[in-house]
């Protein structure tokens, strides 16, 4: 086993694990590249791959949360092939990530963990703490898309300054369950991590324009025929009007016609309001994972 830095070339071999073993998430090859070759600023950003005979068979990745004003450490998608588990990779991953945010002191790690790795997570000091759900849709089965509500224009967010994008998601964000506040989310971060991602469809990505406020957002990332749904919510003064279900239902029905055959989103076990969504939008559950906690001393 060797465990070392991830480079811009493992992207493909990067993919093809993250889809073996969690494939209801979706980042291509394009934008995994990017993540490597361009890491988000100020986080202190790592990657780490576990090669055996020249396979990589493991990932993490780790950096100081940039989008709270709680000082936390993030320990992102550590996840090793089922065949290779039980010989120590998942162990030297881990070590190696909270070697690289030790100098950094921070009070609090959260890392995630499959139903089956609580186990190892406790182990290592991690408790349990939200469950985090995933659901996808077959978008051949996608609800007819419905005239927008009276006063409201839907429009892809290529259109939209991403200024006034950022806007939308900081506020409709603020009240989102999740063990830490999304409060101190910078414009700067904002577009490098998620405007400037090559893998966000702006075209399928929709607004909801009310009287000229874009007053909800439904943000698209692709990876050929599959999507994910990286970001929905309506700002809360325009909640109660059915925005958030018009933009998402708006944007998925662009993602079809430009070729999407499967979406998946997640979503915290106590975010009721948009688990309601996606059940009314035909989405069903495909998998689970827990937020996990380790105060540090």
């Amino acid at each position: 086993m060797r465990i070392r830095p991830a480079v811009p070339d493992d992207a493909p071999a990067v993919v093809a694990l993250r889809a073996h073993v969690l494939p209801h998430l979706v980042r291509g090859v394009p934008s995994t590249r990017q993540m490597i070759a361009q890491p988000p600023r100020d986080q202190h950003w790592t990657a780490v791959v576990a090669e055996v005979d020249g396979e990589i068979v493991g990932w993490v990745s780790a950096f100081r949360n940039a989008g709270t004003s709680r000082p936390v450490g993030e320990i992102s998608l550590l996840h090793v092939h089922p065949e290779h588990r039980g010989r120590g990779i998942g162990t030297g991953l881990l070590d190696t990530a909270l070697d690289h945010l030790a100098p950094l002191r921070l009070p609090l790690l959260r890392g995630r963990a499959l139903p089956e790795t609580l186990p190892f997570a406790r182990r290592r000091g991690f408790t349990p703490s939200r469950e985090e759900r995933f659901s996808g849709l077959d978008l051949a089965s996608l609800p007819p898309l419905p005239a927008a509500p009276a006063g409201v224009r839907l429009v892809p967010l290529s259109e939209i300054d991403p200024r006034r994008v950022y806007e939308v998601e900081v506020a409709a964000s603020a009240d989102e369950p999740g063990d830490v506040p999304s409060d101190a989310l910078t414009y700067e971060h904002w577009q490098a991590d998620t405007w400037d991602n090559v893998g966000l469809d702006r075209e399928a990505s929709t607004g909801a324009e009310v009287d000229g406020v874009l007053a909800a957002i439904s943000l698209v990332e692709r990876d050929g025929a599959r999507m994910w749904t990286d970001y929905t919510g309506a700002v809360p003064a325009y909640r109660g009007r059915g925005l958030a279900t018009a933009v998402k239902l708006a944007a998925l029905h662009r993602a079809a016609a430009g070729g999407v055959t499967v979406a998946y989103t997640g979503n915290d076990e106590a975010n009721a309001p948009m688990l309601a969504i996606n059940a009314r939008l035909g989405y069903r559950p495909v998998a689970s994972q827990w937020s996990c906690l380790r105060e540090t001393a």
